[in-house]
């Protein structure tokens, strides 16, 4: 078996690496539904519904329990990583989705050279509790169908 092969057939690669894929498709079709047009943009970008990074590390960590079992150190340090990475994009980030809000605003009231017109700071970096959770069950969901 080739290297290409073993890393195909490996759940806790593949399992995070569809749930991602599977996030940022998702997140794409439901801006694309908002907003009543498609941005590529999303198929790579932070933020939205649902969050990829909680898909990955949700799909890390239930296939990390289905193959190493959930008494193994594997899972341990999957868990934990997965519990960090959600309250980052659920706490952290949202605070700086808040300070982004508020800079963009300044820039745009604040008169500015035509060098600084075209940096805008992008927002929507950080996800709401319920974009994660979504991310969270996606995740987990592919794990479970790939086991």
């Amino acid at each position: 078996m080739t290297l290409l092969q073993q890393l195909f057939a490996n759940t806790m690669v593949v399992a995070p690496a569809l749930s991602w894929i599977a996030a940022q498709v998702l997140k794409s079709l439901v801006d694309g539904l908002r907003h009543r047009r498609l941005n590529p943009h999303k198929l790579i970008g932070p933020g939205g519904m649902p969050s990829a990074h909680s898909a990955v590390v949700c799909g890390l960590a239930t296939a990390t329990a289905f193959s190493q079992g959930v008494d193994s150190p594997s899972f341990a340090i999957s868990a934990v990583l997965a519990g960090i990475v959600m309250y980052d994009a659920a706490g952290v980030r949202q605070a700086v989705d808040r300070q982004s809000e508020i800079l963009t605003h300044i820039l745009t009231h604040v008169p500015r050279t035509h060098d600084d017109f075209d940096r805008f700071l992008e927002g929507l970096v950080g996800h709401t509790r319920v974009q994660v959770a979504a991310g969270a069950l996606l995740g987990i969901a592919i794990a479970v169908m790939l086991s």
